[in-house]
């Protein structure tokens, strides 16, 4: 028999061990969302890319893994959605930010975050959570992160990217703030800064007692690819082998993950280089773009050092996350830690095949040759690596970011989160959009979406949570629509629709059974007649309720 003082210590350490796993049961998740640039869907390792992402990939191995995320086609108007559980034109960001909106166009472009809407740190904060932002913001410098509910921030707020080596550009704010962290002009590297940036808010955010949301928003991969010389070097044999090589490689590893597993994953031919003038389109416009063994040695060893610079810039935001998860692991707060991983968009394309030298549209096509061939993605170059290698960048699918077929609009998306997910064997093909995070942090951290900010009646959320797919339950079928820039598209289980621009041939809506054809390669519309037009129908009863504004063109009509 028990003795009574000893009967009653122990029935304390019960009643003290329950509230204490009840306390650990309800304490609030921390969150990291990472936000890559213009990553392509097969870049990462675990997607099947040859970069080397090891630290990606082991989130990705002991986590969740998506593969049918969708975003919105391009930067502003994906972060915007996902800022704020809205589609982008919700957010005001219907097509991309602007000082100088067309009044005509409507409150979906008013090329800045509406004032009809709440983002991640206007829900959070009142829930308790510190709020951090690091990197890219692009959605208007008027309506910056300080404004919109963050506590801090460090990067920059206007532009759509700006070149890695400039040390003045990325901010501080508030702006009575110091930087924290200030490497000499000589040492600046953007990646490395805002990677550093996201610890120094993590330990902000471990010391001030209250559970704490980052977000850091990469400028890379985006253009100009740059990257120290030395990191890029160990990628130049690899490149040199060419995108038709390395395209079919990818796609084997996708099987052999089983990413790509089943008959509706086929590889599809090189992409169409879009309609543009000669000169921005490299002799290619509306051509499929050229194979690697067509192109003078010169050319390709030019190209193969474009694509190592991007591949050396993924890898420099893989090694900003094994930082932070060995951060995490030391701290013991890497288990109640939900991080997302993701892009806004599919590797970009602009301009041709052979990229670009200098300001996007404005600049033109050189060839570095012998020597000079280093000095690709050195200070003061700004270089774009070309539609061939985004095609590679979005194996297995076709054409790019600004489109709203598969390789614009298809994401890499993983989460990892031991206490609250675990890990998950298999992928989740559920369809999903970015748009879905803001209700599933809603979810795990029981914050409450606000019906009114500031006077101004906030529009009601969009997206679905997360957290079913990610515990392994099925998400609800539902319709999700795209739009961007006469590039239009609307999933409604596993059938899509999809209207092309930029295109030599006749635009016309299109039609997949995406569970028979992932890769769009089987158009249906002729045989279909009916179901493209009641789903063309079901797009511009979405367009018109989420504020889209397009002017039906002669082969919208004729699909009708």
């Amino acid at each position: 028999m028990i003795p009574f003082m000893q009967h009653g210590r122990i029935l304390s350490f019960i009643f003290a061990t329950l509230a204490s796993s009840f306390a650990y049961a309800a304490e609030k998740p921390n969150i990291i969302v990472i936000l890559a640039d213009d990553l392509g869907y097969s870049d990462l390792g675990c997607y099947g890319g040859e970069i080397r992402t090891p630290n990606i990939d082991a989130l990705a191995t002991a986590g969740v893994r998506f593969s049918q995320l969708y975003n919105s086609a391009r930067c502003c108007p994906s972060r915007a959605s996902l800022m704020t559980g809205l589609y982008p034109t919700q957010a005001g960001i219907g097509d991309f930010t602007s000082d100088k909106p067309n009044a005509k166009r409507g409150p979906g472009y008013l090329g800045r975050l509406s004032d009809q809407c709440a983002t991640i740190a206007e829900v959070l904060k009142p829930a308790g959570y510190g709020c951090y932002y690091v990197g890219k913001w692009h959605m208007h410098q008027e309506t910056g992160p300080i404004k919109r509910g963050f506590d801090e921030f460090y990067g920059y707020t206007r532009e759509h990217s700006h070149d890695q080596y400039d040390a003045d550009y990325n901010i501080r704010l508030p702006e009575d703030r110091k930087k924290e962290i200030a490497p000499p002009a000589h040492d600046y590297y953007a990646t490395d800064v805002f990677n550093e940036y996201a610890l120094e808010f993590i330990r902000q955010g471990q010391s001030s007692n209250q559970p704490w949301f980052v977000f850091l928003g990469h400028s890379s991969p985006h253009f100009p690819v740059q990257a120290p010389a030395e990191r890029a070097d160990k990628y130049d044999a690899i490149y040199r082998r060419g995108w038709d090589v390395l395209r079919e490689e990818r796609f084997e590893r996708m099987k052999k993950l089983g990413l790509a597993s089943g008959p509706q994953w086929k590889l599809s031919p090189r992409s169409i280089v879009p309609v543009d003038r000669d000169d921005i389109a490299n002799g290619f416009p509306g051509q499929e773009n050229p194979a690697w063994d067509s192109l003078d040695k010169e050319r390709q060893l030019d190209l193969a050092r474009r694509m190592a610079v991007f591949a050396a810039m993924v890898e420099g935001v893989d090694t900003g996350v094994g930082k932070i998860v060995d951060h995490l692991r030391k701290t013991n707060s890497l288990d109640n830690t939900l991080i997302l991983f993701l892009s806004d968009n599919g590797a970009c394309y602009e301009w041709g095949p052979f990229g670009f030298d200098g300001d996007s549209r404005k600049g033109t096509t050189t060839m570095q040759t012998g020597e000079g061939i280093r000095n690709i993605g050195g200070r003061g170059t700004h270089q774009s690596y070309g539609s061939a290698w985004a095609n590679l960048g979005n194996t297995p699918f076709r054409l790019y970011k600004h489109f709203t077929h598969e390789g614009g609009i298809s994401t890499p998306f993983i989460a990892h989160w031991p206490k609250g997910i675990g890990k998950q064997e298999n992928w989740v093909n559920d369809p999903a959009h970015l748009m879905d995070v803001m209700p599933t942090l809603i979810e795990i951290t029981g914050a409450k979406y606000p019906s009114t900010r500031e006077g101004h009646n906030v529009t009601p959320i969009e997206g679905t949570s997360l957290m079913p797919a990610m515990r392994g339950e099925k998400l609800p079928t539902r319709t999700i629509g795209f739009d961007h820039q006469e590039a239009h598209g609307l999933r409604q289980g596993d059938w899509k629709a999809v209207f092309s621009k930029r295109m030599p041939h006749e635009l016309k809506w299109e039609l997949y059974n995406l569970a028979e054809d992932r890769c769009e390669l089987n158009d249906l519309a002729e045989k279909s007649p009916e179901r493209i037009k009641k789903m063309v129908d079901d797009w511009e009863t979405w367009a018109r309720r989420v504020g889209v504004i397009w002017m039906p063109s002669k082969d919208d009509l004729k699909s009708k």
